[in-house]
């Protein structure tokens, strides 16, 4: 979705919500978070009182129609304002509790807590209708996924903050009327909370689903089978999301028997565990998708939830064992469960269309207030009907937590049938979540994309080229297409270290080619030829007659790496015809490539014309070499003999004598054959030292001339051609000048020599 907004009023709009989204964190965790639980239980409320006074932050969604009746009438802005402003205000009935129960009258505190937090989240089951169209019209852009987890990140924070301050206040059990005092704050909070929001614009209406009724809703979203797996995907998880994270806090109490101090201690790593999944979805939820992250996210809880199947009776009497387990508990569910609910909308509001925002938006409620609603209520009967039993807390909970663990793995093997929605897979993502490399990448890429000048896009683009993940395409795609020069030739250029290229990549590097010679259409040439893509074949063969030269080069060499047969002839007649020593230089290095013995004569020729060019004599002594099959090994003899040129004659008597050694070591001094023929071989390998010798010293190449045609033709690699060439070259007088072409062609016979010796063991 893009926004209607122009991107200035997007970036004031974002601010005023995150101001609103401060104010209404700090409201939330004084008003309906672990506070009002702790309240509650102080007062001795039962499980079942716990567990209606948790399901009615989800009933209150099923009041989601009635707001978007009022929509119809009054702006969404409007109703968000008044339902925030006015669900505070209800609270008041909770802060007249601690009075009535010094009064002697607890049973009519607990109901008037119940009373407030009921109120509360009826209007804000109203003014949830605004939500989803707000937070679209918010989050529209690229950024959609990292922009919801910073709201998700500012919640957290506040949330962990508060939750601190709870502990510090809370943690030498002060009256009851300390619990008041909160309250109000939660109060002011909320009032201001309500009347920043109005301070945001009116999100676009929905002609198209104005008229829906609930029923047609309904009918409408699960006639759809991706949207119909994920809502029952999405039920499974609330439930054991609102039954895990209510009935921590009562577990803490009933089981270990922690005070309130600790409980809103342990409340504090609840909210770093939902801070730590806020920075790490925001961080990926762009590169690797929802999906992914939503199943790590459940993963995580479930992880969360096995060991209180099997922590032990006793260890709950050590103090310090207690502790970290539950710091341990109250992270986990947070960090999996709550991150899981947070990725949920993010995925929910990619599957959907976004002129069906408002009325789709109803459903996602109604399942999340279902599942959470119905969870909560029954798990606490179910904890008061085993109290009832005589069944311990301990026990009571084991069982209750072993049914939340079997629904989490129900919900994670359903997996499959959640649309991916550009996502990577699951494997992939868990690739990526435990690869430095493709972490340092999509840092990379973050800061890419705040870059503000061009020098730090031209090294941070750098820094992708060395650090190549298949993560980076989109981004790089980008940059290629940016206005300045020096930009998009890095961003080609990272392309060709990925190990492979998508679609999309290919498309853009075959449109580079087309539209940009003379600037970055060699480059995108040369990836597609490492890359071996068949697509780009009849645009580069077309490319090899281009006027670009850097072009024309690197299209030969990139049909070459694909062995690309039919144009070879023209990359020969090019090779001999152009004038341009860089061209003639690829031309080479692409002949080298085709490993084509009928090359060899080319080559030649282009030796003989090479005259004042060093270089292109030494590529095309090295294509020659490739084209033999002794590149390794003659590459660094060449490189010697250029070092110091009067190290000629040794460095090839070096080259005789050690492969001499080599035979001798492998066959001992034998032949293969038997009668004349052994003796025939053994004679023409004792003559090869002093061929070689007459050859380089003498420059007399007749004996090694004989020496060459008398090799078996099973033994050279090129067969009779190569024998032939090298036969005839070794007595032209014209190349017996070119020092590197004898020491070739020395390293070649040592090299069939070792072969010759390998078929004699």
């Amino acid at each position: 979705m893009v926004s209607k907004l122009s991107p200035y009023r997007l970036r004031k709009a974002r601010e005023v919500y995150n101001v609103f989204n401060v104010f209404n964190a700090i409201s939330w965790n004084l008003l309906v978070g672990v506070i009002i639980t702790l309240f509650a239980l102080r007062l001795g409320a039962s499980s079942t009182y716990i567990g209606l006074m948790a399901s009615s932050f989800y009933i209150a969604l099923f009041l989601l129609p009635l707001g978007k009746v009022l929509a119809r009438r009054f702006s969404i802005i409007g109703i968000f304002s008044f339902t925030w402003t006015t669900r505070s205000i209800c609270m008041i009935f909770a802060v007249a509790a601690p009075f009535v129960d010094y009064a002697g009258h607890r049973n009519a505190a607990l109901l008037l807590i119940l009373l407030g937090v009921f109120l509360f989240h009826i209007f804000r089951g109203i003014g949830m209708i605004g939500n989803n169209p707000v937070l679209s019209q918010l989050a529209a852009g690229p950024d959609r996924g990292s922009y919801m987890t910073q709201i998700q990140i500012i919640n957290s924070s506040i949330g962990m903050f508060g939750s601190f301050l709870i502990a510090m206040v809370l943690g030498m059990e002060p009256p009851i009327f300390v619990f008041s005092i909160l309250l109000i704050v939660g109060i002011i909070s909320g009032v201001v909370s309500g009347t920043v929001i109005k301070k945001v614009p009116e999100p676009p209406s929905e002609n198209d689903g104005k008229g829906m009724k609930l029923i047609e809703i309904f009918r409408d979203a699960f006639a759809q089978d991706a949207l119909r797996h994920f809502m029952l995907i999405l039920f499974l998880v609330v439930l054991v999301s609102g039954v895990t994270r209510t009935f921590m806090v009562v577990y803490a109490r009933e089981v270990f028997g922690h005070n309130d101090g600790l409980v809103s201690l342990y409340s504090v790593f609840g909210g770093l565990g939902f801070l730590m999944a806020g920075l790490s979805v925001k961080f990926l939820v762009d590169r690797l998708g929802a999906k992914p992250l939503f199943l790590v996210c459940v993963g995580i809880g479930l992880v969360g939830l096995i060991p209180v199947i099997f922590f032990p009776a006793a260890a709950i009497l050590n103090m310090t064992s207690a502790i970290l387990f539950m710091v341990f508990l109250f992270f986990t569910m947070n960090f999996g469960f709550l991150g899981s609910e947070g990725i949920a909308q993010t995925y929910f509001l990619a599957l959907i269309p976004a002129e069906k925002t408002l009325d789709l938006g109803i459903l996602y409620f109604f399942v999340f207030g279902a599942a959470g609603a119905g969870g909560s209520f029954l798990a606490g009967i179910f904890l008061d009907f085993f109290r009832v039993l005589g069944i311990s807390p301990y026990l009571s909970f084991k069982i209750l937590f072993g049914i939340m663990i079997a629904l989490a793995i129900i919900a994670l093997a359903m997996h499959k049938k959640m649309k991916p929605l550009d996502s990577l897979p699951l494997k992939g993502a868990l690739e990526v979540l435990f690869s430095v490399r493709d972490l340092r990448a999509i840092s990379l890429m973050d800061k890419l994309n705040k870059a503000e000048d061009s020098q730090e896009e031209r090294l941070l683009l750098g820094a992708l080229h060395d650090t190549p993940s298949h993560l980076a395409v989109g981004v790089l795609l980008e940059r290629a297409r940016s206005p300045r020069l020096a930009t998009r030739q890095e961003a080609i250029r990272a392309l060709e270290k990925l190990r492979n290229l998508n679609d999309k990549a290919e498309k853009a590097l075959i449109d580079d080619i087309t539209h940009n010679q003379f600037t970055t259409a060699y480059i995108s040439a040369r990836i597609l030829g490492k890359h071996g893509c068949d697509k780009a074949v009849p645009l580069l063969r077309e490319a090899v007659a281009s006027t670009d030269y850097m072009l024309a080069g690197e299209a030969m060499i990139a049909l070459a790496k694909m062995k690309d047969e039919e144009v070879r002839p023209q990359i020969e007649g090019v090779f001999m015809s152009t004038l341009n020593p860089r061209l003639k230089i690829m031309g080479a290095e692409a002949l080298g490539f085709y490993r084509c013995a009928d090359s060899l004569l080319v080559l030649l020729e282009i030796l003989r014309k090479a005259e004042s060019h060093l270089y292109l004599r030494d590529e095309a002594v090295l294509a020659m070499s490739a084209i033999l099959g002794t590149q390794r090994q003659f590459y660094s003899v060449l490189v010697r003999y250029v070092a110091d040129n009067s190290l000629v004659v040794t460095l090839a008597m070096d080259e005789a004598e050690a492969a001499l050694e080599f035979r001798k070591s492998v066959t001992g001094g034998r032949s293969r054959g038997a009668g004349k023929s052994k003796v025939q071989i053994t004679a023409h390998i004792g003559s090869f030292y002093h061929v070689v010798k007459e050859y380089m010293e003498n420059k007399n190449g007749e004996g090694f001339s004989r020496w060459i045609l008398e090799l078996p033709n099973e033994c050279s690699r090129g067969g009779s051609v190569i024998k032939t060439v090298f036969s005839e070259t070794v007595l032209d007088d014209e190349l017996l000048g070119y020092d590197c072409l004898r020491l070739l062609i020395v390293n070649w016979a040592a090299h069939e020599l070792r072969v010759l010796a390998n078929k004699a063991k």
